[in-house]
C-alpha cells in the first residue's frame, strides 16, 4: 500500500437559508503522493497490475491526483530477495564457522601442552639438582675417605645429570612454555576477531581467505611438536617473533591509479597521519631497538649458561671415575657450581626471558608494519575509521589519547631539533 500525503484539503459549505433545504457540501481534495526510490523489475506482471488498480483509484470517490501517481516496486516478495541475494555469503559464514572451531581447538591445545611444558621445567630442574648435589657429596666424601664404590655412584650421577642437561640446554622448556602462552593468548585474539566479524557483517571470501592465513601463521610461528618442527633455541641472531601474515605492499598500484581526492576521509585528517608517522618512528628506533638489544644480551647470557652445567657435570664425572683424592674434590666443585648456574639459568627462566623480549619486539614490528600500510592506502574508504584507528593504538600503547597526541609531539619536535625523545612508546611493557 502507498504511503501518501495530504497536501491540501479545502472545504466549501452554502446553504439556503430561504428555502429550508439541506446544506449542500462540495469536497475537493488534492493529494500528493510521495515517490519511493525506483527499482524497476522489467517483466514483472505485478508492476502492470498495480498501475491499473491506482488508474482505477484516480478516478473513484471524487478525489483527483494534481498529479499522475507512479508507483515502483521497491519491496519484492522473500523469495524473489532471497534468489537476488549472493548464496555464497552463506557457504562464506560456514566457512568461518569452521575456522572458529579449529580456533577453539588450538587455544585448548596450546593451553594444556603450555601447562606441560612449564611441568617440564619444574620436573627436570628438580631432578638434574638433586642428582648433582647428590653425586657433589659422595664425590666429597670420596675425597675424604677412598672408597671406589661411592666413586662409580658419584660418576654415574654425574653422568646421567650431564644428559639431562644436555636435553634440557637443547629444549629449553621454560621458553617452549612461553611459546604456548603466546600462541594461546594470540589464538584467543583472532577468536575474538572472528567472532565480531560474524556478529557485525557478513563475512566475504577475502575474509575466510584473510582468517586462514592467519591462523596459518600463527601454526608456523608457534608450533606444536618437538621433533624436526621446534623452533631454534640459539640462533645466530636475535629477530623478533612474526605470528601475522605479511601485509603486501599495494603503494605502486595506488600511485599509478586515480587519485582519491573526496571530500569523504573516512575519519582521516593531515594532522592525524602526521601523528601516526611520528609514532611510528618513535616505536621504531626506541621500543623496538631496546628490545632488540636486552633480547641479544639475554640471548647471549642464555647460550653461555646452556653450556655451562652439561660441562661442568661432565669434568666432575671423568674427575669421580679416573682421579684420586683431588680429582673427586675437583669433581665435588664442579658439581657444586653445575648444580648452581643450573638453578639459575632454569630457575629464573632465562630462555622464558628470551622468548618474552622476542614477542614483545615482534609487537612493535607489527604495530609499524600495520601503521605504515594503513597510511600507504591512498583510497580512504579502504582504510579503517581514522579515529577508531587512532583510539586502537592508543589502548595498546597503554595511553590515552591526549598522551598520545603529546608523544607525537615530543617526536615531531625531536626531528626539528635533532634530539632523541626523552620517553618509550609504550607504556605497558
Amino acid at each position: 500500500m502507498a504511503a501518501f500525503q495530504a497536501s491540501s484539503l479545502l472545504v466549501s459549505s452554502s446553504s439556503s437559508s430561504s428555502s429550508g433545504c439541506s446544506s449542500k457540501r462540495t469536497i475537493t481534495a488534492s493529494i500528493q503522493f510521495l515517490k519511493p526510490s525506483k527499482l524497476r523489475l522489467v517483466g514483472d506482471p505485478s508492476t502492470v497490475i498495480t498501475k491499473k488498480l491506482l488508474e482505477d483509484l484516480s478516478n473513484r470517490n471524487g478525489y483527483a491526483f494534481t498529479e499522475t501517481l507512479q508507483m515502483d516496486v521497491n519491496r519484492t516478495d522473500r523469495r524473489l530477495e532471497l534468489r537476488l541475494s549472493p548464496t555464497s555469503s552463506i557457504e562464506m559464514t560456514k566457512k568461518l564457522y569452521a575456522i572458529l572451531e579449529a580456533v577453539k581447538d588450538r587455544v585448548e591445545m596450546h593451553d594444556n601442552i603450555g601447562a606441560q611444558r612449564d611441568n617440564w621445567n619444574k620436573l627436570l630442574l628438580k631432578s638434574v639438582n638433586m642428582m648433582t648435589l647428590t653425586a657433589t657429596t659422595m664425590a666429597a666424601m670420596a675425597a675424604a675417605t677412598p672408597a671406589p664404590s661411592l666413586r662409580v655412584c658419584s660418576a654415574l650421577l654425574f653422568t646421567a645429570a650431564t644428559g639431562m642437561s644436555l636435553i634440557m640446554s637443547k629444549i629449553q622448556p621454560s621458553q617452549l612454555a612461553e611459546e604456548q602462552r603466546n600462541a594461546s593468548r594470540l589464538f584467543k585474539q583472532l577468536r575474538s576477531q572472528i567472532e565480531s566479524m560474524l556478529a557485525l557483517q557478513s563475512p566475504t571470501e577475502a575474509d575466510v581467505k584473510e582468517m586462514t592465513e592467519k591462523v596459518l601463521a600463527l601454526d608456523r610461528a608457534y608450533p606444536l611438536p618437538l621433533l624436526g618442527a621446534m623452533l631454534e633455541k640459539f640462533p645466530a641472531k636475535f629477530e623478533p617473533a612474526a605470528w601475522w601474515p605479511r601485509v603486501s605492499n599495494n603503494s605502486d598500484q595506488s600511485r599509478e591509479g586515480k587519485t582519491f581526492a573526496n571530500s569523504e576521509r573516512n575519519g582521516w585528517s593531515r594532522d592525524l597521519e602526521v601523528e601516526m608517522r611520528a609514532i611510528v618512528q618513535v616505536l621504531k628506533n626506541k621500543d623496538k631497538q631496546d628490545y632488540l638489544r636486552l633480547g641479544n644480551l639475554a640471548l647471549k647470557l642464555n647460550k653461555m649458561l646452556a653450556v655451562s652445567p652439561p660441562l661442568l657435570t661432565s669434568i666432575a664425572a671423568a674427575g669421580s671415575a679416573f682421579g684420586g683424592s683431588a680429582a673427586t674434590t675437583v669433581a665435588a666443585i664442579a658439581g657444586a657450581m653445575a648444580a648452581i648456574i643450573n638453578s639459575f639459568e632454569h630457575g629464573s627462566q632465562v630462555g622464558m626471558v628470551v622468548e618474552m623480549y622476542r614477542n614483545c619486539a615482534g609487537f612493535f614490528d607489527l604495530m609499524e608494519e600495520t601503521m605504515e600500510a594503513t597510511l600507504e592506502e591512498r583510497d580512504y574508504s579502504k582504510r579503517e575509521n581514522g579515529e577508531m584507528f587512532e583510539m586502537k593504538v592508543a589502548m595498546k600503547l597503554g595511553r590515552s589519547l591526549s598522551e598520545l597526541r603529546d608523544l607525537a609531539r615530543k617526536s615531531m619536535a625531536s626531528c626539528i631539533e635533532g634530539t632523541e625523545v626523552d620517553e618509550f612508546g609504550s607504556k605497558l611493557f
